[in-house]
């Protein structure tokens, strides 16, 4: 109980609360981006799938605190350059982001409208399956992020501060992501930007994996400061049609879609 009643445990939560929100951003963008490619039913249960597992893989990698930490030991040296378990794991997930942004970009302006239209359950199945490889990238960089900033202060006790903390974050994430998802679809200079701070937090994962340090206020920064001008072009600016976004699933499948729901 003295544990719990010590005001510094409250401010400790509430910091790292905060900051698994500000990390988790990239990820409900990714998750909103993704569920937007399939049939309207499909979207709130992707989401919601896809948080829970961030949750699940959150809470498994906080239990195994031993070996989060011997992640960050080198496992092999190349050209006098130590890599760990972490490095490859930021490094992979990097580059995956790096062209899944791309393949986004690439499909919403170039791409062919409504290819995904019989491949309903796959792309489903697919997009659970991308979701949770970059759960585990988002993931380990927010509980490393946690465990350095907790365990050292608070010990065996910090596990209780890292859980709560990330359960109230992805409880948020929930929340939002529905309203997130449905912003971005609607506006496609938002949905641009979004795949361009992805395109952008992959960049940094690369570096990061070879030990070239990238302060995240930056990225962060530069990505409130790109929305808020987006923001302002979209209240001072005369309203126009936007431009149209390719889709895997045409209007025509969306509607057939709601009206089986």
């Amino acid at each position: 109980m003295e544990f719990f009643s010590d005001p510094q445990v409250w401010i400790a939560f509430g910091t790292l609360t905060l900051l698994e929100l500000v990390l988790g951003i990239d990820n409900v963008i990714f998750i909103s981006i993704l569920s937007g490619k399939l049939p309207p039913e499909q979207r709130a249960k992707a989401r919601y799938i896809g948080l829970g597992l961030a949750l699940g893989i959150r809470i498994l990698l906080l239990l195994s605190l031993s070996w989060v930490i011997g992640l960050v030991e080198p496992l092999f040296t190349v050209w006098g350059r130590g890599f760990s378990g972490k490095d490859l794991v930021l490094l992979i997930g990097g580059l995956f982001l790096i062209a899944k942004s791309t393949h986004e970009i690439h499909g919403s302006l170039e791409g062919e409208e409504g290819h995904g239209s019989k491949k309903t359950y796959a792309g489903f199945v697919g997009v659970i399956i991308q979701i949770v490889l970059l759960d585990i990238v988002f993931s380990l960089d927010s509980v490393i992020t946690a465990v350095g900033m907790i365990s050292t202060t608070y010990g065996s006790n910090g596990i209780y501060i890292m859980v709560s903390a990330v359960v109230i974050s992805i409880i948020a994430m929930m929340l939002f992501a529905g309203s997130i998802g449905a912003f971005v679809q609607k506006h496609p200079t938002i949905k641009m930007l979004a795949l361009s701070f992805l395109l952008l937090i992959g960049v940094m994962l690369v570096a990061e994996g070879f030990h070239q340090t990238i302060p995240k206020g930056y990225i962060y920064f530069a990505m409130a400061f790109s929305v808020l001008v987006e923001f302002l072009n979209m209240r001072l600016r005369k309203k126009a049609e936007p431009v149209h976004l390719h889709n895997p699933y045409t209007d025509e499948d969306e509607q057939k879609a709601l009206a089986e729901s």
